[in-house]
């Protein structure tokens, strides 16, 4: 392994364990140290794979305070992988700051291609591809009908990430700025076994799920707003 690089990104499967690469495999089994947004998660990862490396909790709670004891440890030679509990660190999930900060340091960062919910569920979506927007997860209250009304108006394709508990509220909230004809699609539960992609108009992925106990992470894909 390049002791050059000071930080690896290591995608880790979204549901289904045989999505992660070989090299993310030999990458985890040759660190110093495996930072995990949750240590139980990525430890039953690590042992299903049969790697025993040092774990340590880095996630949103603690990202600010953990930050510059890492950059020391970088740069006196110790090399990490940083892991979320599913996809690729940094989207939706805590990595933003340590690689600001790697890069700031002059330490070497690199990230390995592998699983993230959004390009599937943009790309079975049916939508245009070639220009997209990724929003995140939507504001809980404050915002989020400015962001709605927002991308209402957003001619390229919009992908969301949501919650199961949340999504019937933002499918009506969708209904009420995108109108009765836009055209959505729901994924969840990704590479699972009981993987569910729904596409229609908002009332009628909105009737699809109600009175359902939605589970999994929800990615939301909008078809564009089309000139008429």
């Amino acid at each position: 392994m390049d002791r050059k690089i000071s930080l690896y990104l290591v995608p880790t499967p979204i549901g289904n364990r045989a999505d992660i690469t070989l090299r993310a495999l030999d990458v985890l089994k040759s660190v110093d140290v495996v930072l995990a947004e949750d240590t139980r998660t990525s430890g039953a990862l690590l042992a299903h794979y049969g790697i025993s490396r040092p774990l340590q909790a880095f996630h949103i709670h603690n990202e600010h305070r953990a930050v510059e004891k890492l950059i020391e440890r970088m740069a006196a030679g110790e090399q990490f992988a940083l892991v979320s509990d599913a996809g690729t660190p940094g989207i939706a999930d805590p990595g933003f700051l340590l690689v600001r900060e790697c890069r700031k340091a002059g330490l070497n960062v690199e990230c390995l291609p592998g699983p993230t919910a959004l390009i599937p569920a943009l790309v079975q979506s049916g939508f245009p591809c070639d220009r997209f927007v990724f929003e995140g997860f939507l504001p809980h209250k404050k915002g989020k009908q400015t962001t709605l009304k927002r991308l209402a108006e957003e001619d390229r394709t919009v992908v969301v990430y949501e919650s199961p508990h949340r999504l019937i509220k933002t499918l009506e909230d969708l209904q009420l700025h995108l109108g009765a004809d836009r055209v959505i699609s729901v994924s969840r539960e990704l590479t699972k076994i009981h993987e569910e992609t729904v596409t229609g108009t908002v009332p009628k992925v909105l009737a699809h799920f109600q009175g359902k106990d939605v589970k999994g992470e929800i990615v939301i894909v909008i078809d564009g707003k089309k000139e008429h």
